[in-house]
């Protein structure tokens, strides 16, 4: 009855992934424009490496299981002599009886084994969204670049234009439309970079995903504002809380128990043994009782014991190394994520601004001839390289976040 409902039970929780993803698949192809939000859940219902990962729960429940249980007796049979008139057989129980606390010391490592496992699902948990959030944020960076592209061709064509037609009222040279015609061909090429470099991102992020995007979808453009991150001293407060430091500290705690577990070994073990013996010769049953036990002379489990204090000690050393990994790593996202967010903001309210202003006057300018074409040129190459700086500089403040988010997990749930 038990596995029965067992079976059930697994039966209805693979019945609701299925739903899960199901509902994504169908959220995803009805949406015209990608969401992150869409993007994670997603992820989280079809990524097959996490799906793989969640199996590790039931092998760590299966083993802890394992270790609990207590040896199986032993049922022997033995004959003296072949011949039946005096044949002496001998019906043997035995039961190994474990001595030194090692059924103990099996469950202690099991169990450490089973909370690794939730804390590792964690991680690998932080590890996807991070992930999917990078590969979104390069998709977005990606069709901004494509736009910036198109943006640049209409600036292109319409210099040509300019150009052009300047050139058919006799007040410019034909160097002038040659050199506008030569932009625009650098533009066209830059186009077609930035279309296959968006091809290529949404491709990354489906494979993060877990699922196809339809060919009509397009992610959602980023907000002006750049999300917030928490204070330095406030993110080192709660270094221990993430699921990596406190992975490394179980795994200290793993040792211990394995060395307490090789400790036992040490011990050995008792066999008690019952049974009858039957002598044709004498006509008579007797009873049979039997002790046996190894004698640790040479094996004392001392090698094993000495490995295990070194993978202890070497897991205090990692532990402390992971924890300074960690505090660096903070420290140098949070201080890329105030220079990028500084220089988000002067792109926004000053340099963006500015160039537009200088586009707009220097083509002015040439169409009244009171400038050159070069002026003009000038202008629109420092305006594109404005904004592909501000793409650049929006990609850095999200890549600075991710990677606090790959250790802390979802800031905005936990400030």
């Amino acid at each position: 009855m038990p596995g029965l409902i067992e079976l059930t039970a697994r039966s209805r929780l693979k019945k609701t992934a299925s739903g899960i993803l199901l509902l994504a698949c169908t959220s995803l192809a009805n949406a015209a424009t990608l969401t992150l939000e869409q993007a994670l859940q997603s992820a989280f219902a079809g990524n097959p490496e996490l799906a793989a990962a969640q199996w590790e729960i039931g092998i760590a429940e299966g083993d802890r299981q394992q270790a609990g249980l207590i040896p199986n007796p032993e049922v022997s049979w033995e004959a003296e002599d072949t011949r039946r008139e005096s044949r002496t057989t001998t019906v043997m129980l035995s039961q190994p009886i474990e001595l030194g606390g090692k059924r103990g010391a099996r469950i202690d490592v099991a169990s450490r084994a089973q909370d690794a496992a939730g804390i590792e699902l964690e991680r690998k948990r932080n590890a996807l969204r991070a992930d999917v959030i990078q590969a979104f944020n390069s998709a977005q960076t990606a069709q901004q670049r494509l736009q910036l592209s198109r943006q640049s061709l209409q600036l292109a064509e319409h210099g040509v234009r300019v150009a052009q037609g300047r050139i058919e009222a006799g007040k410019s040279s034909p160097v002038e439309g040659t050199r506008a015609q030569v932009q625009l061909s650098e533009v066209r090429l830059e186009l077609s970079r930035a279309e296959r470099d968006q091809a290529t991102a949404y491709q990354q992020l489906a494979q993060v995903m877990g699922a196809p995007l339809p060919t009509s979808t397009k992610v959602q453009a980023p907000t002006q504002s750049m999300p917030a991150v928490p204070p330095p001293t406030r993110l080192l407060e709660r270094l221990n809380e993430t699921a990596e430091l406190r992975l490394a500290k179980l795994q200290i705690d793993q040792r211990e128990a394995s060395l307490g577990l090789e400790k036992s070994q040490r011990i050995p073990d008792l066999t008690v043994s019952i049974g009858s013996q039957y002598s044709e010769t004498e006509r008579e049953r007797v009873n049979v009782v039997g002790l046996s036990m190894p004698i640790p002379l040479f094996n004392r489990n001392q090698g094993n014991v000495l490995a295990a204090a070194r993978r202890t000690d070497q897991a205090r050393d990692l532990r402390n190394a992971t924890e300074l990994r960690l505090r660096t790593e903070i420290q140098t996202s949070l201080e890329q994520w105030q220079t990028a967010n500084g220089e988000v903001t002067a792109f926004n309210q000053t340099i963006l601004p500015a160039a537009q202003s200088a586009v707009d006057s220097a083509t002015r300018g040439f169409e009244m001839g009171k400038f050159g074409f070069l002026d003009v040129l000038d202008a629109q190459r420092t305006l594109i390289s404005a904004r592909s700086q501000y793409i650049q500089a929006v990609s850095e403040a999200t890549d600075a976040r991710v990677r606090i988010e790959r250790i802390f997990g979802d800031l905005s749930v936990s400030r």
